[in-house]
């Protein structure tokens, strides 16, 4: 069943203290703004669930008006049963290849794992990793700055969480690429909730960036900016998705 936007209602309490508590430090400055934000704890998310019905079950009760909802890009992809196991994964002889080329990172695994490579490889193509792993070398050697490889190769290798590197048991054993349908499930969520909301990539290693909005650009770059601790965490916490709240001048 769909509800219409009026038929959703938030809590009068904009400030619920237990809501908050979940943050180690909720409200953050961006251009001299204060927000808060309001991590949503939910269930282990599988593909069993409807991301636009979590939504709301879950944010809307702890919601006010103009809150800005967030969704993390491995939350929805699981939703969106993108999730791939292990045992299912056929590595190639050119995924081998090319990820023992990745850059090795005290970070995390990333690309350098072989599933992951061969994941990247069936999402955009050999082509397209075989181009951003030769821009890549070029950038590194010659140009001296990294990144290129996914400018080259395309943003969805960005998105992919390697085996062994998820907080939830469940998915230990999973690769994971990113979500697809991103705009339409924005849209969805602000049709049938009325929250703005927009799918992120946060994590404790790399710069957050919003993906795919029901926004345009000017707020997409508040929101990166207000995500840049990852309030969400990166470990067991459930919490696949927040609230961003605007509190006031700093």
């Amino acid at each position: 069943m769909r509800l219409s936007p009026s038929a959703v209602k938030p809590r009068r309490n904009c400030y619920n203290r237990a809501a908050l508590a979940r943050t180690k430090e909720p409200v953050i400055d961006v251009d001299g703004v204060s927000y808060l934000r309001v991590p949503i704890k939910t269930h282990v998310l599988t593909e069993e669930d409807d991301a636009v019905e979590v939504v709301r079950r879950y944010a809307v009760p702890q919601s006010c008006p103009d809150d800005v909802l967030f969704i993390a890009e491995t939350g929805l992809a699981i939703m969106q049963g993108r999730q791939r196991h292990i045992d299912t994964i056929h590595v190639s002889m050119f995924a081998k290849v090319l990820s023992r080329l990745v850059t090795k990172s005290p970070y995390g695994v990333g690309l350098r794992s072989p599933r992951a490579m061969q994941v990247a490889i069936e999402e955009v193509g050999a082509w397209n990793v075989l181009k951003g792993a030769l821009a890549a070398a070029w950038g590194k050697l010659v140009l001296r700055r990294r990144g290129d490889f996914y400018e080259v190769a395309g943003l969805a290798t960005k998105m992919i969480d390697a085996e062994h590197t998820m907080g939830i048991k469940k998915y230990w054993d999973y690769v994971i690429p990113g979500p697809v349908r991103i705009p339409e499930t924005c849209r969805a969520i602000k049709e049938v909730t009325g929250l703005d909301a927009c799918v992120v990539d946060v994590n404790d290693i790399q710069e957050p960036w919003v993906i795919g909005a029901s926004f345009g650009d000017e707020l997409a770059r508040i929101v990166a900016r207000a995500l840049k601790d990852n309030p969400l965490g990166q470990g067991d916490e459930c919490t696949p998705m927040g609230l961003l709240r605007r509190a006031g001048p700093s």
